[in-house]
Parts: C-alpha cells; structure tokens; sequence
C-alpha cells in the first residue's frame, strides 16, 4: 500500500494529517515548557519564603546570645555553621543554572539579572544537549557528580556533626529529602543520580530540577535551625518568684583577711522546694529556698565540699538530681599570678597574664618585672579567637632560658600599701615555624597542584598566639642529569624559572624546598626546616 498510486485530494488529506500532528506536537511541547516555568516560579517563592523564615531565626539567634551568651553560644555557633554550608551549597547550584543558561542563550542572556534567574526570559528553554554535556559529561564527569558529592556532604555534615543523634525524627528526614543514590533511568537500568535526573532533560527543566533541590537545602537548613533554637530552653526551669542569693568574690580566704561575697537576683519555683545536700546533710533552707551553707576558714590547705540539689524536672515525671562541686583554699597572704596561655613566658612578644591578689581591688592592682615591659592589656588566643583570662600582658625583654621575676603590690581597703613576694618564671623562644608548600610539608603533591602554587609559607602549628612569620628565601632542587640542580628565590615566591621547572616534573619525582628562611616578627631571620614532596 505503500507503493500504492494516491489521489491528488488523499495527498492533500495525508499532508494535512502531518501538519496537523505537528502542530499538536508543538502544542503539547508548549505547554509542558510552561508547566516548568510554572513550577519553577513556585519553587523560587518556597525558596524565597524558607530565606525569609531563616533571617528571622538567626535573628532571633543573635537576640539570645546576646543576651545569653553563654546558654546560646553553642547552639548559635552550630547554627551559623549551618548557614554557611547551606549558603555555599546554595550558590553552588545557582552558579550551575547560570552556566547551562549562558551556555545556551550566550554570555548575556536576558534571563540573567546578576545573581537572579528570569526563567520567563529563557531563549533557549527546550535545549536538552546543554544540560547533559555540562551536568553529566562524556564521561560521568559532569558537574553534577561534583553538585551530588556536595550535597552528600552538607547533609551528612547536619547529621553527624549538628544533630549528632538527639534527634531520630530530623535525622530521617534529612536523609530522606536529600537522597542521591542510583536509581531506575526510563529503560529500567540503575544508573547514578546525575545521569538518570538530568540527561536529555530540557534546559527548562534541569533549571526546574535544580531550583527544587536549592529548595531541599534551604528546608534542610530550616529544620536544623529551628530544632538548634529549641535546644536552648530544653531544660529551662520555671520560677514564679524572684530572689537575692549571696555568692562569694573568691574562694580563696587568706588568714586575716576578710570572707566577701556578691548579692545577686535569682529565679526561685516556690511551688517546687529543691532538697539540697551537702554529704549526707540535708541543707536548711530559708523562706525563699536557698540551702545557706557555713563554715569558718581556721586551718591552711584546700578544703573541697560537694553535695546534690534534687529538684523535680519540668516534665514532672522525674526528679533531676545535679550535683555540684566546689572549694575554697585558706593560705598565707601571698599574690596569685599565672601565664594564663601557658607555663611560661615567650620572649619578645605579649604574654598575658591573670592576676589577683587578696586583699586588694582588681583596680588597685599594680604589677611590675625586672626584665620585662608589663602593661594592660587583653590578648587574643590565635587558635579559638577568644581571650585569654587577666588584663595583663608582658612582653620579657630578658635571654631565653633565664628567670623573669614579677611582683604585685596595691592599695587595700583600709588605705595601707600591700607588697607581695616575687614570684618567678622561665624565659623561653618563640617554637620555629614549620615551612608548607601547598599545605604541606612532606608526603605526595599532584604535578597540577604543584603548579597552581606560587609561594611558601611559615606556619605556626597549635600556637596559642597570634604571630605572622614571612618567608625571604628558599631554593628549589630539581633532578637534572648530573644531580641536582638548585634554582633560588629571594622571596616567599617563586620565581618564574622554579614555576617552569616543576613544569617540567613527572610522577615519583620529588620536589625538594631547602635553605629556606623566613622572617620573625622581632625581625630576626631564622631558617626553617626543609620541605620534602613527592610528585603524585
């Protein structure tokens, strides 16, 4: 029938019959592009609604901690954690978008308005090669195996690094909603998450595809958060009545001296009378419920005391029992001063120091040295960006290796100058940096991260200070044919010929750093220990 001689009108008929089947196709092909746009625009307005919900969280984060820094503190710095790896992951995935997009409708296109998508503005939205070539590859080596990896890795980092198993039912969740193991293609073949989620898939719905994934992040991030705010009031007790409690200034009395304490105001659950024990002594307790314990300093020596205050929780099916332990020291009258950071002093640089003296005001206090330049102030710890206790800070001018005497003397309270005996510390260098080159000192280096470097650096490694050194020099020894052939830098960088010569390298060559020196922050020059890689 196929060679069969057709009339001019059943030719007219078949030739309407495929016009008419490619219209509808076209049809067909219309609407689904608009049901993308659609649904894309939704998900940007549940993207849009989950930034909003998390600004006002972290809001209400940063109110809490500063009013209750310590109760909040944990929780808030976890939360920003979070935040900062839903951001980048974020990004990440938006950053895809606008490259498939420029990819198609060139390096302007009119659906990028800076960091925003116009999906209504798309040229090419049914372009289906672009998205594949770029999110899986010839290869399986697309950009979406990286996005996968990424997105494995920011919810396993909620999992086992914020929720650390306190919470079953988010745990399940984020492992449901961020679930990017292999799976059935249309064929029925178990391919990866990236092939059979994005290949052939139109430009138009790999944005959509990507655009509900930022949604999973940003919902991610929600639950975490929201569940971190939570944690912060968990064992919260109620009160319904305010009172004054008496602390003590010091635990330490020194003989002759005056026992002092500080009133505060505390919240007080008159309808839940707590029993407080002391050994195996229950505590009296006065009108407001407060255990009021005493005891008179006659003896020298530490004097530890502990006990249990039993209070029922505020679910009331079980009594909370916290124990707490304390102690206070009767000694001679003598000045307390400790190296806060460490058991020495470093030369040349600002130490701090925390010092008291009973007897004597905080603001009365005067301390002095014989080989050192003592002043107020606050130093910073390197590593945990705190710091460190005491107001004071001494910078030795004295040889290492040799003894630094500090005394404290100050104004009591009935007018009398009070002098202290000196007390004595060592003297001790500043450790030597190690030197890294591309992060690392020794072990293997890719031929392509070696050649992405351009400088060494000194670091100091676990240091509690703040201290810069800059490397001055090095010189590079590259295999050659009759030994190694030594090419210098006079600086932190490397010169053009070192880039050239690693160039040049091959795998099991290694890359060997000598000679290196570096700058101190006293100014001295000092030489650093050599820097061992094996090409990989």
């Amino acid at each position: 029938m196929a060679h069969e001689k057709l009339s001019p009108r059943q030719k007219m008929i078949g030739m309407m019959y495929l016009v008419l089947t490619a219209m509808l196709a076209l049809n067909v092909q219309k609407e689904v592009v608009k049901a993308f746009m659609k649904v894309d625009k939704g998900l940007k307005l549940t993207v849009d609604n989950y930034v909003e919900k998390n600004r006002i969280m972290y809001s209400d984060f940063a109110e809490s901690f500063a009013t209750t820094p310590v109760k909040t503190g944990p929780y808030y710095k976890k939360a920003l954690y979070v935040k900062q790896r839903a951001d980048e992951t974020y990004e990440f995935i938006q950053d895809l978008k606008i490259m498939m997009i420029k990819e198609a409708d060139g390096k302007n296109p009119p659906a990028i308005r800076g960091r925003e998508i116009i999906i209504d503005s798309l040229v090419k939205y049914d372009e289906n090669n672009i998205p594949s070539q770029i999110l899986v590859g010839d290869n399986e080596d697309g950009k979406g195996y990286e996005l996968m990896h990424i997105l494995n890795d920011f919810r396993d980092s909620l999992i086992y690094m914020i929720v650390q198993g306190e919470n079953p039912v988010i745990e399940a969740s984020l492992k449901k909603t961020l679930n990017f193991e292999p799976g059935p293609s249309e064929d029925g073949a178990i391919e990866p998450w990236p092939n059979y989620t994005f290949q052939l898939m139109p430009l138009v719905g790999a944005n959509a595809l990507l655009t509900k994934v930022q949604v999973d992040v940003r919902n991610a991030e929600t639950e975490v958060i929201n569940w971190l705010y939570t944690q912060i009031d968990k064992s919260n007790f109620k009160v319904n009545k305010l009172a004054a409690v008496v602390l003590p200034n010091s635990n330490t009395v020194a003989l002759g001296t005056n026992y002092e304490a500080s009133v505060v105001l505390a919240g007080i659950d008159t309808l839940q009378r707590p029993v407080i024990t002391v050994g195996q002594t229950p505590l009296e307790l006065d009108d407001a419920g407060r255990g009021i314990y005493s005891v008179k300093a006659t003896t020298l020596g530490i004097k530890p005391w502990n006990g249990i205050i039993s209070l029922p929780s505020p679910d009331g099916k079980t009594t909370r029992e916290i124990p707490f332990h304390s102690e206070y020291q009767v000694v001679e009258s003598s000045a307390n001063i400790a190296a806060s950071a460490v058991n020495v002093l470093y030369a040349g640089i600002p130490n701090p120091l925390d010092v008291s003296a009973p007897g004597i005001r905080p603001d009365r206090i005067r301390v002095n040295s014989n080989t050192g330049n003592i002043k107020k102030e606050r130093i910073r710890n390197a590593r945990t960006n705190e710091l460190f206790p005491g107001e004071w800070a001494i910078t030795p001018t004295g040889e290492p290796g040799s003894i630094i005497q500090i005394s404290v003397s100050g104004e009591g309270e009935n007018g009398q100058i009070i002098k202290y005996p000196p007390k004595n510390f060592r003297i001790k260098n500043v450790p030597t940096p190690v030197s890294e080159f591309g992060g690392k000192s020794f072990g293997t280096i890719s031929l392509s991260a070696a050649k992405n470097m351009d400088e060494v650096y000194a670091v100091l490694k676990e240091f509690e200070f703040d201290l810069q050194f800059k490397v001055t020099g090095f010189t590079i020894m590259f295999p050659g044919s009759f030994g190694s052939v030594g090419v210098i830098s006079n600086s932190s960088k490397l010169t053009p010929e070192q880039k050239t010569q690693i160039a040049k390298m091959t795998r099991g060559q290694r890359l060997y750093f000598d000679d290196i020196t570096a700058k101190s922050p006293t100014g001295k020059i000092i030489a650093l220990p050599a820097i061992s890689l094996k090409i990989d």
